[in-house]
Parts: structure tokens; C-alpha cells; sequence
């Protein structure tokens, strides 16, 4: 079970830190990412991280959104920074297992998902 928390309103060049609190079975699976959907829009893959720490970022992301991963906890972060009206969003956290690196930020690499949290930037 995947519970994300964080979001809310912010104003352009803004942050937020979303969380993303697991448990159950999703504590097996190796890596987990960050995905969003804007209305009308298809979910995008924001960024992703595996068990050893490495991360991929979208590229049109990257310098802005930083993902981290606390498993002490098992928790999976998402900071926003320098935030845009075009990163109003619906986001979603995800764990997956099996597929190789080059697949992680689409969407049919994972098996389990939250049921997102609401970011609206906007002035």
C-alpha cells in the first residue's frame, strides 16, 4: 500500500515536498518513482530512483525536482522546487520490480500506486 502526502497549492517559484509512505507488500519491490497526470493529460513518469540510490530524472525536470528514498521508514520523497503552473498536477507514487532501467519512468514498469496527491501552482 502506497500513501503520498505533501501536495497542496504553492505560488510560481514555489517548493513542495511530497512523501510517499509504504507498506505491505511493496516493501519487496526493488525501485520506485514519482509519476504525474495533468487533466486531459497522459501520466508522465517525474522521476525515479532504484535500491541503490541511483535516479533518473525526466528530462524536462531535471535541476528542478529531486528524488530520495528513506527506507529506514520506508519512505520515497519528491522535492519540487522552482515550481511552474505547468506542474499542476495530479502526482502519484509507484513501486515496481522486473524491468530494466530504461523503462522506469513508464508507467507499465510498476505494479502499485497510490491514489495520488493534488499540486496546483498558481499565482
Amino acid at each position: 500500500r502506497l500513501v503520498e502526502s505533501g501536495g497542496g497549492s504553492v505560488q510560481p517559484g514555489g517548493s513542495l515536498r511530497l512523501s510517499c509512505a509504504s507498506s505491505g507488500d511493496t516493501n519487496r519491490h526493488y525501485y520506485r518513482a514519482w509519476f504525474r497526470q495533468a487533466p486531459g493529460k497522459e501520466r508522465e513518469g517525474v522521476a525515479t530512483i532504484d535500491s541503490d540510490g541511483f535516479t533518473a530524472n525526466a528530462d524536462s525536470l531535471k535541476g528542478r525536482f529531486t528524488i530520495s528514498r528513506d527506507d529506514a521508514d520506508n519512505t520515497l520523497y519528491l522535492q519540487m522546487d522552482s515550481l511552474k503552473p505547468e506542474d499542476t498536477a495530479m502526482y502519484y507514487c509507484a513501486a515496481g520490480s522486473g524491468s530494466p532501467w530504461f523503462e522506469r519512468l513508464l508507467t507499465h514498469a510498476y505494479n502499485y500506486w497510490g491514489q495520488g496527491t493534488q499540486v496546483t501552482v498558481s499565482s
